[in-house]
């Protein structure tokens, strides 16, 4: 396993900020006699700007403020900073700045928060705007040199060329007098049509790494003396701890010391992390479970149900028209209860976090989705100030909303604090990681529509009962106690748009909370909306005996880019072609992270419980398309996510704890049931920018399960599958 060493600082600098154990990128400034300061990475290399650093043999070192967990979004961005900078693409590579230094720097790099399909969208101006201040700076520095206007020069593939003479000289020889250049301050970025690199399928820049082991993650971190540490919380949500027997396992192998982290968990620091954990299973531990040991799945189900009563309150989120009149005047209603479970995030690599106190620095290594929140926890937990604590990033071994949390964080630095100046790693068991997530919140919903004499349908009445994630997380974010997140997929405009146009709409929120605690799981709140309404949309084409395809169109004709999606999958699909004997179709659509999405799937069902998904198809309209290779393997991804979910993904609650403790009973897809994916990429250009990694993981089930319908005449309204004995054929 790779061992990080411990970087040396440049004795010509003073370090701003540490850079991550073996990237070689300490950031410096560098003060020569009163000249121009430049910064520096720690081999001396300077910093044209904060975003781009060139050495001399004309290595290109982009950073990268966002995480990279499998996305691609460190290939996108490095793309966005390339085309602007016109380098050599083959002589890029990327570095991780710290949080310490985005905040010793007046945050010049924003935002370090990876979720919500944001890494591209939310940086793309700014981090393209890095590359062309760049640029222009490396171009002023060879006119300088040749005592030419600078108007007369051109950059391409890290070559500066003097027009009018055909001098050239490259980015590698000119940028230590560009990083002494005032950065330009009126910066035109190009025209899209003048794009070379966006909207290309480069391969990505972490690929060799990964496949040859020289990639580290956080698990793999090692520093010298360092020990490890496993964890145990209290079983019960909200519980806590009562009291343990540290002297039973005083003189197991290995162990160091027993650690209090907080009210609700203990530790075992050890030699070994297995050492830690076997002493901490053999432990006497008494937990006060407190009073939601009585909670179970049923209980939760019961208390949501409850939230349909029309006397309960209610947050709108979108509302046209007097649902209420036209539902009593309609010559045909439709109603339908869904129901979507907890859903466990299972990272393939459980979280860890390695601290490091003393009285005067702390400083964490660890995957994260948010640098800066980590950082935050880092400075609440040590109590130093910001300027004696850093976080270095590392590779994630998988998030998907998961690793934008910090508890594992804070947990680290606590254990730390109590032994300083020892290296500590902790480790979550795959149990612990199972049972003490942020799951995908719980929810049912009531839908109900009505018709006319005509089969027009002219009223739509959708009721969420369930969970808000920002309730739990972000109470700060509400809007007048209102979770907007809930509605994603639903509202009137905006990146997560409703794509029907119907007379009379309400769709509504029930807020409730059950004690299991929510979080961002990908896709987040379309991945049921989804379900709900475009399952339900089916039921309505049925009942009025119309094309599922035809039925969306007419509700459809007023959002146009929605309707293109759908149009596009229907096509790719062979929708208005008879499908192979024994196999049948399903369709689904919807907006979520500013793309719009559409999905097609083709299935045979064996038994009546079988089914054999043989394709499945996704168009994406996310506006401009960074890296169409990478959008296309996002989607096929998105739609193994999204179909483990489906097929195997609910997690229930006993005794007021997860039952799912690890693989065995949570299940995810393999290779043999995955269907043909085909991706139909159609960015419209339309001066949005949409996301990837999200949008489309929320149509693969529903189009999976009116394809089911289609095929069997039997209608599912709650998931996973399993609870119904239906499984991959």
């Amino acid at each position: 396993m790779p061992t990080l060493d411990a970087p040396r600082l440049n004795r010509r600098a003073f370090v701003v900020g540490s850079a991550a154990l073996g990237s070689g990128l300490a950031l410096g400034l560098d003060l020569p006699f009163g000249g121009p300061t430049v910064a520096r990475a720690a081999d001396g290399s300077p910093e044209v700007d904060a975003w781009v650093v060139i050495r001399p043999d004309d290595t290109v070192v982009i950073r990268i403020a966002r995480s990279e967990m499998g996305q691609g979004s460190l290939t996108g961005l490095a793309q966005l900073v390339a085309e602007e900078l016109e380098c050599d693409w083959s002589k890029v590579t990327t570095e991780y700045p710290t949080p310490g230094q985005n905040v010793a720097r007046k945050r010049v790099w924003r935002d370090f928060s990876t979720g919500g399909s944001r890494g591209i969208r939310a940086s793309q101006d700014y981090v393209r705007k890095g590359g062309a201040s760049a640029r222009i700076m490396l171009i002023q520095a060879a006119a300088n040199e040749w005592k030419v206007p600078a108007s007369e020069c051109t950059a391409a593939n890290s070559v500066i060329t003097h027009t009018p003479s055909g001098r050239t000289s490259t980015f590698g020889k000119v940028s230590e007098a560009a990083a002494k250049l005032d950065p330009p301050t009126d910066i035109k970025l190009k025209d899209p049509k003048d794009w070379k690199l966006i909207g290309k399928g480069v391969k990505r820049l972490d690929t060799a790494d990964k496949t040859n082991g020289k990639m580290i993650y956080g698990i793999d971190v090692k520093l010298p003396g360092m020990l490890n540490a496993a964890i145990k919380q209290c079983p019960v949500f909200g519980g806590t701890l009562k009291s343990y027997d540290e002297a039973k396992i005083a003189n197991m192998k290995g162990v160091k010391k027993v650690v209090k982290v907080d009210d609700h968990a203990i530790a075992v620091v050890a030699d070994t992390w297995w050492h830690a954990k076997t002493a901490l299973d053999a432990m006497p531990i008494v937990w006060d479970e407190g009073p939601n040991a009585k909670v179970s799945s049923a209980s939760i189900a019961k208390w949501l149900d409850e939230g349909f009563d029309p006397s309960q309150p209610t947050f709108i989120g979108n509302e046209n028209g007097d649902v209420k009149s036209a539902l009593a005047g309609a010559a045909k209603k439709v109603e339908a209860v869904y129901s979507y479970p907890y859903q466990n995030h299972a990272t393939m690599e459980p979280l860890n976090a390695t601290a490091l106190y003393t009285p005067d620095k702390c400083e964490v290594w660890c995957g994260t989705q948010n640098g800066e929140a980590a950082f935050a926890a880092a400075v609440e937990v040590s109590g130093l100030p910001a300027a004696k604590c850093d976080v270095y990033k590392q590779m994630l071994g998988g998030g998907f909303g998961r690793k934008g949390n910090t508890d594992y964080v804070r947990q680290a630095v606590a254990i730390a604090k109590q032994m300083p100046g020892t290296p500590i790693k902790l480790l979550w068991s795959r149990e612990e990681d199972m049972q003490h997530g942020a799951y995908h919140p719980v929810t049912h919903c009531k839908l109900t529509a009505g018709f006319d004499a005509n089969n027009n349908l002219t009223a739509f009445h959708m009721r969420i009962s369930g969970q808000s994630i920002l309730f739990s997380l972000r109470p700060a974010a509400l809007v007048n106690g209102k979770d907007p997140v809930t509605f994603q997929g639903l509202n009137p405009s905006g990146e997560t748009a409703f794509g029907y146009t119907v007379p009379n709409l309400l769709i509504e929120h029930s807020m409730r909370n059950p004690p299991v605690p929510p979080g961002f799981w990908r896709g987040v709140n379309v991945n049921h909306n989804a379900i709900y309404v475009e399952c339900f949309m089916d039921e309505l084409a049925h009942a009025v005996g119309q094309d599922p395809l035809e039925f969306r169109r007419k509700l459809m004709s007023k959002n146009a880019k929605h309707l293109a999606v759908l149009n596009a999958v229907a096509e790719k699909i062979g929708w208005d072609k008879p499908a192979p004997k024994g196999v049948y179709r399903g369709l689904a659509h919807f907006m979520g992270f500013g793309s719009y999405v559409a999905g097609a799937a083709e299935v045979s069902v064996s038994d009546g419980n079988k089914i054999k998904i043989h394709r499945i198809v996704g168009a994406t309209d996310p506006g401009y398309a960074v890296n169409p290779a990478q959008i296309d393997r996002q989607v096929a991804g998105s739609f193994v996510y999204g179909l483990s979910g489906l097929f195997y993904g609910g997690c229930t609650v006993k005794d007021g704890r997860i039952e799912q403790a690890n693989f065995d009973t949570y299940n995810s897809m393999r290779i043999a049931a995955m269907p043909k994916v085909e991706s139909v990429i159609m960015p419209s250009g339309s001066g949005t920018w949409g996301g990837v990694g999200e949008p489309t993981i929320c149509v693969a089930a529903p189009a999976v399960l009116n394809a089911y319908f289609a095929a069997t005449g039997k209608r599912i309204r709650s998931v996973p599958l399993r609870d119904l004995n239906i499984t991959f054929a």
